[in-house]
């Protein structure tokens, strides 16, 4: 009997029943002339047949994180002018809509119908993925079936010698990163994708991470690869060191994305024997584009590009991407040059491994002159565990300052400075923090310190804390 292609932890699909499920809600689509379809799923095999089936009838899809706010779901309902909403039960009543009642992968669900008119996309646009950036109002990028399938294939033929079959999809569906590296990429391959509620996970809104939970589900499914955020990976590496414990092993490659990762971290997982490799992407480039992997690793760089990938510095810095690229933002589908500016600064050594140093945006000019991307002085910081979450600050000041949260809530004051002191005596002079405050509460959206998925709010935490850093700076 074939292997499962999704397995919800009690059954599993094969290959040929997949593609049954697909064909008839591909066929509905059809039925429907559903032209733009959201979803709004947590993770589970309907989605996952949701998204093929889209693809099946040439229907655009936009997946919705379930992290967004009503605001930005109505946003991005509206701005991709989404016809039909693929959603739990209830969703017709929440929007006021007529809806079919469907069964699709064993999940009831609803095909909501909303009133929308067409929208100028790029010809060959499969998918729009959101991103919430820095403001309340994501932004819409338009993917070709190409685009992600030329990633797909990329990442396959990369990690072919791993041999894995089984991956653990730990990261939302509507991210990017694990719609493509962790559902299309080992579907192409003939792996299993093992596909639970992110609450059975430990994963909850776009912030909130149970690291036990997610470790008894990564014994119990025993998976051969996984992708994680950074401060996932922290989460888990802190909780198996603190309990002597060592990670599953049947775990083959644990891939860690979206922010900086950092060779102390790296370190601290490999310890307890996380199989730890940092990688870099952007959604404009349909997600992943290098990679670290066991027999090409230079910790503390991205890796180097994946097959599908080529990546160059411009003159002043900053990585320009080519292969895979998007096909225009929504509502303005102006075809993007042949290398894509990331606002990314960064470095290509002589190896090929790509070295991501920081925002462009949010480069510092200190008070002497001296240009400080803040994100690499917070990677340092992160790298000890005792700091969780780090902002640095400095812009025309004669020193830098950062607002700190810990890594436990029971953190003293007195181990978050001995931790600043260790990551200053490995940053050059001009780079080192000068002064620090305790944060009021974590990074995230329930502090309004962070984005829905997770980025900092540079301006609201220096606000936040300005009374704090003033009276550390004439201290």
């Amino acid at each position: 009997m074939s292997a499962a292609a999704l397995h919800d932890g009690t059954r599993g699909w094969t290959p040929a029943e997949l593609r049954a499920e697909v064909d008839a809600l591909a066929a509905r689509f059809a039925q429907q002339h559903v032209r733009v379809l959201a979803t709004l799923l947590d993770n589970t095999p309907a989605w996952v047949a949701a998204d093929l089936a889209a693809a099946r009838a040439r229907v655009v899809h936009v997946p919705l994180p379930p992290f967004f706010t009503n605001e930005q779901v109505g946003h991005a309902l509206a701005a991709a002018q989404v016809d039909a909403l693929l959603a739990p039960p209830g969703a017709a009543q929440r929007f006021a809509a007529p809806a079919l009642k469907l069964q699709v992968a064993g999940q009831s669900v609803e095909l909501v119908r909303l009133p929308a008119r067409a929208v100028a996309v790029p010809a060959d646009t499969a998918k729009i993925t959101f991103t919430s950036g820095t403001t309340g109002a994501p932004k819409g990028v338009c993917l070709s079936q190409a685009a992600m399938a030329a990633v797909a294939e990329g990442l396959a033929q990369a990690t072919e010698p791993l041999q894995i079959t089984r991956h653990l999809c730990a990261l939302p569906f509507a991210v990017l990163l694990e719609n493509i590296a962790g559902v299309l990429a080992p579907l192409s391959r003939g792996a299993t994708c093992i596909v639970l509620p992110l609450q059975q996970l430990g994963l909850s809104g776009s912030s909130s991470f149970d690291p036990a939970r997610f470790d008894a589900a990564v014994r119990q499914h025993r998976p051969h690869s996984v992708i994680l955020l950074p401060q996932m990976l922290r989460a888990w590496a802190g909780m198996l060191a603190a309990s002597g414990q060592r990670a599953c092993d049947s775990l083959r490659l644990v891939a860690v994305g979206g922010a900086a990762v950092g060779t102390g971290l790296l370190r601290a997982a490999r310890a307890v024997g996380i199989p730890a490799y940092e990688g870099y992407g952007l959604s404009e480039g349909a997600s992943v584009q290098t990679l670290n992997l066991p027999w090409a690793d230079e910790p503390g760089s991205a890796g180097r590009p994946l097959p599908h990938a080529r990546l160059r510095v411009a003159a002043d810095g900053e990585l320009l991407v080519c292969g895979s690229l998007f096909g225009g933002y929504l509502g303005d589908t102006a075809a993007p040059p042949t290398w894509w500016p990331t606002g990314d600064l960064g470095e290509i050594d002589a190896r090929g491994f790509v070295f991501v140093r920081g925002r462009k945006k949010h480069v510092l000019i200190t008070g002497y002159g001296r240009n400080v991307s803040p994100e690499w002085v917070e990677t340092a910081l992160r790298s000890e565990p005792a700091i969780g979450q780090a902002v640095v600050f400095g812009e025309a000041q004669p020193a830098l300052s950062a607002v700190l949260w810990p890594g436990l809530p029971d953190t003293a004051d007195a181990a978050l400075d001995a931790a600043v002191r260790r990551a200053n005596a490995a940053l050059p002079d001009y780079a080192r923090i000068a002064r620090w405050v305790r944060a009021r509460g974590p990074f995230s959206t329930d502090s309004g310190f962070a984005t829905p998925n997770g980025r900092p709010l540079r301006s609201a935490i220096e606000q936040a804390h300005a009374d704090g850093l003033t009276a550390r700076l004439s201290s």
